[in-house]
């Protein structure tokens, strides 16, 4: 698999993702600058990892949502490319209009810094494929807005194509 990671200014977790996709498939991912405006030829995976892009100054992800490479990112995902985003990564990909739905402020208004527990709903999806249906992983979350909100018409949507979205903490 050809991945690529996206680099945006305040990104702090591209080395960490860099480092897991070797592991995971063998190849060196390529690592791809915010201002570039196209993907490597080939790619397979685009991924937008955490971090705080920009500093967050503004909604988290923002303004990365509109850097020159989200064309790129949009077009690939339109085109059936897998796309995956993490922590502010996933920030970014709602702002940028690649997921639906908004992330606004832990209820709390705290930021969260914990492993939570996570029940596999399906394991079909390129996702989730090396889990078992409903088996309990545990996933570490970091976040100060990680309260995902949908309409049930989106939720419903989301879930019977196996492109769940949920907060991983209820926060």
């Amino acid at each position: 698999m050809r991945a690529a990671v996206i680099v945006f200014p305040g990104i702090n977790r591209e080395r960490d993702m860099a480092h897991t996709l070797r592991l995971v498939s063998g190849r060196e991912p390529t690592m791809v600058w915010h201002t570039d405006p196209k993907l490597p030829e080939r790619t397979d995976l685009v991924v937008v990892p955490g971090g705080f892009s920009y500093g967050d100054y503004l909604r988290c992800g923002a303004i990365a949502a509109r850097a020159p490479v989200m064309d790129a990112v949009r077009a690939h995902a339109a085109r059936g490319g897998l796309v995956l985003g993490v922590c502010n990564g996933f920030q970014i990909l709602c702002e940028s209009g690649l997921r639906p739905g908004v992330l606004m402020r832990n209820a709390a208004l705290k930021f969260i810094c914990r492993d939570v527990h996570l029940r596999v709903e399906r394991s079909d999806t390129p996702f989730t494929r090396g889990y078992n249906a409903g088996q309990v992983i545990c996933v570490p979350v970091a976040h100060g807005e990680g309260n995902y909100a949908a309409d049930k018409k989106t939720i419903a949507r989301l879930e019977g194509r196996g492109a769940g979205a949920v907060s991983l903490c209820g926060a």
